[in-house]
């Protein structure tokens, strides 16, 4: 049985100023408008503290004096590490709340970029209270130089809140047609259920019950995404459109699923390898997303209803088209285009007015950064069902390719058993 672990020095010198301006705060004037509220606080606080200190204090006392139990519930002894499955539902079940807020107050995209961060505060606190490791296996090359493991203490919980912002915002970056967002999703769900079978038959036992989590948890928002995409193209179809909604609230639950499984199981790396087509799409999207250009509150595609197809939807530039857009524009993966007032006045109107006098106002057109309108770019307008099946088609050859290279490619730089 390890010994407790004592009050960490950097918690108590946080806590106790806090506790005790809690306690003093109502001998102060003003006073406060419920002090008996401040004075209950602090004395809560200085509690928490006693506890946390007196137990690992006295715990090799009451040892010796045999006052200690045994847990009957436990066949071999073993304890059973219910924590990470405790933190991950925490974090999903906020992940869940923070999209449903975001569905119900339209946050900007400067501003929900960082909410995943959030989320994954109860994920992070319980993996550095469980001592998880934070060192990476240093690729082939660079072992001369750094060795084979490189400890990375702190930057390894940015690492893992960094990836927890990007399953959840990749997801949502990656929308805008009906049954995307849960499509992308059970792809990639299917994707980590597999490479997860892959382990449970070897002897692998410190990670066989985190990549079982990692198959309970995968299996599960597998079956929503099937669900929601299979529900979201019979919705199309019978034109029923407001009945199923995913919204940013599967998106978040989703790809806080995925980073829960990928931290826990320590495949992060994989995990990745499974979000090819999202990488694409985040790194084109970035120009807009982080104010390069403009960014329109919604980018996805442009529906003409004469023709029923799709079209790629646009953004104005007010001066110049920078370097990089021109850039992208030359590689084809963007169009610059001057703009027609006239034709842009009369889609907007179609639109019920949903771009403002502001965002009408320019020199030059250009496509949105995104896969989907980059799709309709390079390949011509299709309708949505069409535009969603060539999508669905890039998410399973993008985990094809990660299968390549994490079972093939990464023999060239890992070495030890790549299964």
């Amino acid at each position: 049985m390890p010994p407790p672990r004592p009050l960490p020095s950097v918690l108590l010198a946080a806590l106790v100023p806090v506790a005790a301006w809690l306690v003093l705060r109502p001998l102060l004037p003003p006073a406060p408008p419920l002090p008996a509220l401040h004075t209950s606080a602090g004395f809560a606080v200085f509690a928490l503290l006693s506890a946390l200190w007196l137990i690992p204090a006295l715990a090799p006392t009451f040892l010796a004096a045999n006052l200690k139990g045994r847990d009957l519930l436990k066949v071999d002894g073993t304890p059973i590490q219910l924590s990470p499955y405790l933190s991950s539902l925490l974090s999903l079940l906020l992940a869940t709340m923070l999209g449903f807020l975001d569905d119900l107050f339209d946050i900007r995209w400067r501003h929900k970029i960082p909410i995943p961060l959030i989320a994954s505060i109860p994920l992070l606190m319980v993996y550095h209270a469980e001592q998880g490791a934070t060192a990476i296996v240093v690729p082939i090359p660079l072992r001369p130089l750094l060795g084979r493991l490189l400890e990375l203490g702190p930057l390894y919980y940015v690492w893992m809140a960094m990836l927890s912002t990007f399953t959840t915002n990749s997801i949502n970056i990656l929308a805008g047609c009906n049954g995307v967002e849960a499509g992308q999703a059970l792809i990639i769900a299917l994707s980590i259920v597999f490479n997860d079978l892959l382990y449970l038959p070897w002897p692998f036992a410190l990670k066989l019950p985190m990549h079982l989590l990692g198959l309970d948890g995968e299996v599960t928002v597998g079956g929503w995404g099937a669900g929601m995409s299979y529900g979201s193209e019979q919705l199309v179809e019978r034109h029923l459109l407001t009945r199923v909604f995913p919204g940013d609230t599967l998106c978040y639950i989703t790809g806080m699923a995925f980073a829960v499984v990928g931290i826990h199981a320590h495949f992060t790396k994989t995990l990745l390898l499974f979000f090819i087509p999202q990488l694409i799409n985040f790194s084109l999207s970035a120009p807009q997303l982080f104010g390069l250009v403009p960014c329109p509150r919604h980018r996805l595609p442009r529906f003409e209803a004469d023709e029923g197809l799709l079209y790629p939807s646009t953004a104005i530039l007010k001066g110049p088209a920078p370097l990089l857009i021109r850039i992208l524009a030359k590689v084809g993966l963007t169009r610059l285009s001057p703009v027609d007032k006239t034709a842009l006045a009369a889609r907007a109107k179609a639109a019920k007015g949903s771009k403002s006098q502001g965002e009408l106002e320019g020199d030059t057109e250009m496509t949105n950064l995104t896969l989907l309108n980059l799709l309709l770019l390079r390949l011509g307008p299709m309708s949505e069902p069409t535009l969603v099946r060539v999508l669905m088609a890039v998410q399973v050859a993008g985990s094809v390719l990660g299968f390549v290279v994490r079972y093939g490619l990464a023999g060239l730089v890992y070495d030890g058993d790549r299964r």
